[in-house]
């Protein structure tokens, strides 16, 4: 049986209403000792305890133990769901019904990045239900946030089952034709989150596709596809990521920051990714509906190599770049500015339905 415990993260001024609000946190654990800690300040994944092969638990992703944490590293989006629209928009600006349509440009004023300036991830979320194996949060977007037209209602219920399966179900309706692609970006180590780049580089990766999304130097999509085979990229069978991270040393970006073009039967839930850290046994599975995974190496924290201060994360952890990887379930970046990705329109009456499942468990021989 799934126990739900709430207390209290923090106080927090919210931006949508500047009154000063409780952050909530409730915690889901089995009987097995798993355990998932969301608070209501950006809908965040603050704390996931798994046991390796041995029974031990660690924390495996990234958080802060405070609310002044999570608003001294905004820009990092550690663990925040992210809307109305994830990832990019180039110059912030797209068609919508044959009408232009400006958002903010929050990036260097440049284009847009994961809803704005106030997006999802910065909001205090409503509680709406508490159940037996998970909670239920709700934002409701006003007409026009950040530019966006038509008010968005956005329910994600959180779960976690004794099979090691922790999912998200991130439902919206609109009241008029918006753009829609949520997302969370947690950032995971199955080493442990204190265990940094070392830790990181002991991992195997598997991810079902076949292209990535082709990208400029600023990240924006060319519309343009490009095919993983013999690449770096290609990681359609279990491989080393540390191997893979060092093939890209001579490169600009120097890590992973991608969308996979996932193979996914069209409305099903389906495996998309496993990753296993071999020492301890631990591996994580993603299956989802959506068509891409963003997968990136945190390579927005601080540089160790070039004795850049770490983060400090929770317990006094250290956060460097490498030390942690993401792997955000979402259509396409830029999907409104390029015709042949999967749409992110959201019409009244349709229901936005995205699913994702991280299942969780420990395998005790190297894989």
């Amino acid at each position: 049986m799934v126990r739900v415990i709430e207390d209290m993260f923090g106080i927090a001024v919210n931006p949508m209403s500047q009154k000063t609000d409780k952050v909530r946190r409730f915690t889901l654990t089995t009987e097995r000792g798993m355990s998932v800690s969301i608070i209501t300040l950006g809908a965040t994944i603050q704390s996931l305890m798994v046991p390796d092969f041995n029974g031990k638990l660690e924390d495996v992703c990234l958080g802060y133990d405070d609310v002044a944490g999570y608003y001294r590293n905004q820009p990092k989006y550690i663990g925040a769901t992210i809307g109305r629209v994830a990832n990019r928009t180039s110059g912030g600006r797209f068609k919508l019904c044959g009408k232009d349509v400006s958002v903010s440009r929050n990036i260097r004023d440049r284009y847009h990045m994961n809803g704005g300036f106030v997006g999802f991830d910065s909001v205090i979320w409503d509680v709406v239900g508490v159940h037996k194996d998970g909670i239920t949060l709700q934002h409701i977007s006003p007409d026009g946030h950040e530019g966006y037209p038509g008010e968005l209602t956005t329910n994600i219920n959180f779960s976690l089952n004794e099979t090691g399966c922790f999912g998200m179900r991130i439902e919206a309706r609109t009241k008029a034709t918006t753009a829609v692609n949520i997302s969370n970006n947690s950032h995971f180590n199955l080493a442990g989150h204190k265990a940094g780049k070392e830790g990181l580089y002991q991992h195997m990766l598997m991810i079902k596709a076949q292209k990535i999304v082709d990208v400029d130097h600023d990240l924006l999509p060319t519309g343009k596809m490009m095919r993983v085979r013999t690449t770096p990229y290609d990681f359609s069978s279990l491989v080393s990521l540390g191997k893979r991270l060092n093939q890209l040393i001579s490169c600009p970006l120097n890590g992973f920051d991608n969308n996979f073009c996932v193979d996914v039967s069209p409305n099903r839930v389906e495996l998309v990714a496993r990753v296993v850290h071999p020492c301890s046994g631990r591996f994580m599975e993603v299956h989802t509906n959506q068509p891409g995974l963003h997968f990136s190496t945190a390579n927005n924290l601080p540089d160790e190599d070039s004795k850049e201060p770490p983060d400090t994360g929770k317990d006094g952890a250290s956060y460097v770049r490498h030390g942690a990887f993401c792997v955000q379930t979402q259509k396409y970046p830029d999907a409104l500015n390029h015709c042949d990705f999967p749409t992110i329109v959201l019409n009244p009456g349709q229901l936005y339905d995205h699913q994702v499942v991280w299942r969780f468990g420990a395998c005790p021989k190297r894989v």
